[in-house]
């Protein structure tokens, strides 16, 4: 009986051949596209960036670097093939272009020509490549890789005949980091930079020791020094947001810090005069957020400067414009992804809000953007009828240069997203969020809700297309998204609310969202349903133990029990130290109250929990404790294991299908009839 109900639930999201418009169906997923990595040409002509689709025929996403022209809009393939070639990276004279694909089965490093059209594998390499850098003589390019360390096995039984089939030896672990999400159980080893000639050729180690160097790095204009991030400090593994910035010179691979302060740093940028260092960081107080900031450091002087202190927000993914007098970035505020540009001196300006997002299943925030020579903005666009396209910044406004979802969305109806604000009945805190209509909403009727919120729990949503909020709204939900207090894009006190308060009043916030769409007379108060993944999961578990008016709740990949969460999830030392005011033994108490299985004895609401498998950050074993006590409870309630998935769920596009139309079931199974 259950199969036939899934399979049922399954068939409604299929779509009639040929039938023009309709709305969007689950298998639809397969003809979307979008934009990311956006890198500029030498000359600010060409725009390359990663042109993305999902395969149906081996349920994966596969990619490739296409260019456009800012006249133009001339789109060209610079690769392809049925694989990912990703992290395009242009030569400092603009003529060759550096990527990573996994063409031959493995992750390596490819070299394309642009004026000849060749392309040649220039890698060879046992582990996979991250973070490509060009030195500023185009002669070669760093990198980051995995260095695999002996593994360790105190014990080895004698007495093994020869060609005997004995047990697999046991696996010993003493490493405090021993699994992660999407990776699983780790080998040991640490992550280093490497250079690698640019024509080819064996790469070359050139930072040692049991520390992991990885993320983005620069040099100095003449190539002799080498800036980085890491954690070299004694106590690393334990304290792990305690990053520096370090030199690294090249000819002698001597190691010094630049930094040294209680708290993150990352991302060095060398000014392009060579005077400055700009990176992002931030003062460590073991809070649950805190706004990261740029600072400036004299290379000469040593001498040091916050240059936006006075944004309330958090910024990213920082470069210098041409002339070393300020640095471009970017932040969230309000549900957007924004690029501005901040001076040595002065007030930093806007150049756009309308970054788009890449998370393409629910409507986070993000994006990617570059800056020309001519200080001109290209990044991906936002849109929430569509995937990211690639725009451009002309005279104060996004101009769009592709359309990659013509073909898929041209004779689609999707769902309408408006923007709406409520005041929080518990203390008038202003909360922002967006309502999804289905297609051919008429307001003299009466729909389903559905609440729908995002994980973190610090993240934001915002107007973004959303393959999942969609598909809700096909089936004729009226879907509503919220960021409640604790998201960021709000500023550090709004996100700081929920400090050592989670869950907390954000379900008040939620409740005052469900309650205005309640007044807009269009919502049956009898089908209100609501979901949310990782601290979306949380909070659904939360609401269906603290209120019995939804008609059914999906529950997924949550916390259950924050005691049992810190001692199984993969970066524990995290969790511990920042959400909570201590670890678990010495603050049961503390921990217990914010943990939804404290109030399984008043759920009512029929519950279903969905998880990966694989995943590491909210194990699945918080799923099943909630499972059984629901069972116990006598609460009608179902179990969904995704077979191979990490925490993200949604990596391969079956998945997020699945993960859509069990939703759907369940609500359609526990609607009133």
């Amino acid at each position: 009986m259950k199969l036939s109900l899934v399979a049922l639930g399954l068939s409604l999201f299929a779509s009639s051949a040929f039938s023009a418009p309709s709305s969007l169906a689950l298998n639809d997923v397969f003809d979307l596209e979008y934009a990311n990595q956006v890198e500029f040409s030498e000359d600010g002509k060409v725009i390359y960036f990663v042109r993305n689709r999902m395969d149906i025929k081996t349920d994966r996403k596969v990619g490739n670097i296409w260019s456009v022209n800012v006249d133009s809009n001339a789109l060209e393939p610079i690769t392809s093939g049925l694989h990912m070639d990703y992290a395009p990276v242009i030569s400092p004279d603009g003529k060759r272009l550096a990527f990573i694909s996994t063409r031959d089965g493995s992750s390596q490093i490819y070299m394309k020509w642009l004026t000849s059209g060749a392309v040649a594998k220039i890698s060879n390499l046992t582990q996979s490549p991250s973070g490509l850098t060009w030195t500023p003589d185009g002669k070669q390019l760093v990198f980051s890789q995995f260095v695999p360390a002996k593994p360790k096995a105190p014990v080895n039984l004698p007495g093994k005949p020869k060609g005997a089939e004995w047990a697999k030896s046991p696996i010993f672990i003493d490493d405090v980091y021993y699994r992660s999400d999407g990776a699983g159980y780790l080998n040991p080893g640490f992550y280093h930079l490497f250079n690698i000639d640019a024509n080819g050729g064996n790469a070359q180690q050139l930072t040692t020791g049991d520390f992991d160097h990885r993320g983005k790095v620069s040099f100095d204009t003449e190539g002799k020094v080498l800036y980085f991030s890491a954690n070299r400090h004694k106590n690393h593994a334990l304290k792990p947001s305690n990053s520096e910035i370090y030199s690294l010179d090249m000819r002698n691979q001597s190691i010094s810090a630049v930094t040294d302060r209680e708290g993150p740093d990352w991302s060095p940028r060398v000014s392009p005069n060579g005077r400055m260092l700009a990176y992002i960081g931030f003062d460590d107080k073991r809070m649950n957020y805190e706004n990261a900031d740029i600072y400036i450091r004299n290379l000469e002087s040593g001498e040091t400067k916050v240059i936006t202190d006075a944004l309330d927000r958090s910024v990213e993914e920082i470069q210098w414009d041409n002339k070393s007098r300020g640095v471009y970035f970017s932040y969230d505020s309000h549900g957007k992804t924004t690029v501005a540009h901040q001076p040595l001196k002065g007030k930093s300006k806007v150049l756009t809000d309308a970054v788009g997002s890449v998370a393409f299943g629910r409507p986070y925030s993000g994006g990617s953007y570059d800056i020309s020579p001519r200080g001109e903005v290209a990044f991906t666009l936002a849109d929430p009828q569509k995937p990211a396209d690639i725009a451009l910044v002309k005279r104060g406004k996004p101009i769009k240069l592709t359309d990659l979802n013509n073909d898929a969305l041209s004779n689609k109806i999707l769902g309408k997203v408006e923007e709406i604000w409520v005041k929080s009945k518990h203390d008038q805190l202003d909360i922002q969020g967006w309502i999804v209509y289905p297609p051919g909403f008429d307001k003299s009727k009466k729909y389903p809700l559905v609440l729908e919120i995002h994980g973190g729990p610090v993240a934001n949503y915002g107007p973004h297309f959303s393959a999942e909020a969609q598909l809700f709204a096909a089936k004729g939900n009226v879907v509503l998204y919220m960021n409640p207090r604790g998201s960021d894009s709000y500023g550090k006190a709004f996100a700081q609310t929920i400090h050592h308060n989670y869950p907390s009043n954000d379900f008040d916030d939620l409740m005052t969202g469900v309650d205005a769409l309640l007044e807009k007379g269009f919502i049956d108060e009898k089908r209100l349903y609501v979901t949310g993944g990782s601290g979306g999961g949380v909070l659904t578990a939360w609401i269906v133990g603290h209120t019995n008016r939804f008609a059914a709740a999906v529950v997924a990949k949550p916390v259950i029990n924050w005691y049992s969460f810190v001692l199984t999830a993969d970066y524990y030392p995290f969790f511990a130290d920042y959400w909570f005011p201590g670890k678990p033994w010495e603050h049961m108490a503390h921990y217990m109250k914010r943990s939804p299985i404290s109030y399984v004895g008043n759920v009512t609401t029929p519950t279903m929990l969905l998880t990966g498998d694989a995943d590491y950050r909210t194990p699945i074993s918080e799923t099943e404790q909630y499972y059984q006590a629901l069972k116990l409870q006598g609460v009608n309630t179902a179990m969904v294991r995704i077979p191979d998935a990490s925490h993200g769920i949604t990596a391969r596009p079956s998945n997020l299908m699945n993960k859509v139309a069990y939703i759907q079931w369940w609500f359609d199974k526990h609607a009133e009839k």
